[in-house]
């Protein structure tokens, strides 16, 4: 068993297809028709995702996560969805908790849930410093002087995918994890090397990063992997930042073969961000289609995320949207069964409230 330094022993086991089917089997009579629906390789996921991106970075919203996660779990959630930076690495904490937690209760077995991480981002430790001086020392003393990357490799001044990197990131987040197999990992916001990298040169980097990913699925780390944008799939391919799900699965055939595991794209899908259902963004050999209608062609999953736009969407939505929906008690609900009725896989919603989770769960009370 792996150990992760000065923490317990991580976790052993991954995902498996049957561990995912006996989850739903046990929750699936609480929940709605096609609440759970297939991810990749056989994987069955709770179509409402938890995400955990926002918030402070303090020991109370950690406890806050942590409850909500094993709330989450424990009425039928399997899908978690996290970064190495988001809240300074203590997203990832909180899931480590939660999942030992569940699993000391017996609540849970590791192969039932799917827990998806990111890298890309350089992510600070537990608060960000107080001066750039700080943070450059940071740099320094992690990244720089072990030579994990170079200065000329950070774009945007904190944006990186060499492959050295990425293999340190993926390391970090087991630890923060606590687990020795990380089910789905993705790039987070690729397109934000083309603030400096010609499309050539991006496209290069993609394809050595794409092949670093397959040789830690080849050494039993993780399952499958994906890329996570926020403006890159949503922008027309005139746009500078645009990404083309054609050009990532030919880079994932290229360095991957037909049995490639490029398998997953994440972005925003909302009432106010509908470009992925109604917007061509997407070439598919001359034809112009949609994220959603591309990503089927090619076996691409497709998972939301900003379901609830940062929580704009929990009010104050008009009333033709309410009588679209109806049945739901509030606007947060209405949202997010805007995005389970489109061909997703699964809309994330970052939560860390209990009464918000079971609001969110809500199922419709229909006449």
């Amino acid at each position: 068993m792996g150990r992760s330094k000065g923490l317990q022993p991580l976790i052993e086991g991954r995902a498996t297809a049957d561990g995912t089917r006996r989850f739903r089997k046990r929750f699936e009579n609480g929940q709605t028709d096609h609440f759970y629906r297939p991810l990749a390789d056989g994987l069955v996921v709770s179509s409402l995702g938890l995400g955990t991106y926002l918030g402070e970075c303090d020991d109370a919203e950690d406890g806050r996560y942590t409850a909500t996660v094993i709330a989450a779990v424990e009425k039928g959630v399997n899908l978690l969805d996290t970064a190495i930076n988001y809240r300074c690495q203590r997203s990832e904490r909180a899931i480590r908790e939660a999942v030992r937690t569940l699993m000391s209760r017996g609540a849970i077995k590791r192969e039932e849930i799917v827990v998806c991480t990111k890298g890309g981002y350089i992510p600070l430790e537990r608060t960000p410093p107080a001066t750039k001086e700080g943070y450059r020392g940071f740099l320094d003393s992690e990244y720089y002087g072990p030579g994990v990357m170079q200065p000329e490799d950070v774009v945007s001044g904190g944006h990186c995918l060499t492959p050295r990197y990425l293999n340190d990131q993926i390391e970090r987040s087991r630890r923060n994890l606590g687990l020795a197999f990380i089910d789905l990992y993705y790039l987070h916001n690729p397109e934000q090397q083309l603030d400096v990298l010609t499309r050539s040169k991006f496209l290069s980097a993609i394809g050595a990063a794409f092949s670093a990913l397959e040789q830690q699925i080849e050494r039993g780390i993780i399952g499958f992997y994906g890329c996570s944008t926020w403006n890159g799939f949503r922008v027309p391919p005139e746009a500078r930042n645009h990404l083309s799900l054609e050009e990532l699965v030919t880079i994932a055939r290229e360095v991957g073969g037909e049995s490639h595991h490029f398998r997953i794209a994440q972005l925003p899908i909302n009432l106010a961000m509908t470009e992925a259902v109604r917007v061509p963004t997407q070439c598919v050999g001359s034809e112009r289609v949609s994220v959603l209608e591309a990503a089927h062609r090619f076996g691409v999953g497709i998972v939301g995320s900003a379901t609830l736009m940062q929580s704009q969407l929990t009010r104050s939505l008009p009333e033709q949207l309410r009588s679209a929906f109806p049945g739901f008690n509030s606007d947060a609900r209405r949202a997010i069964a805007f995005a389970q009725s489109l061909p997703l896989t699964a809309a994330l919603v970052g939560m860390k409230s209990v009464a918000h989770l079971e609001q969110n769960l809500e199922r419709a009370e229909l006449s």
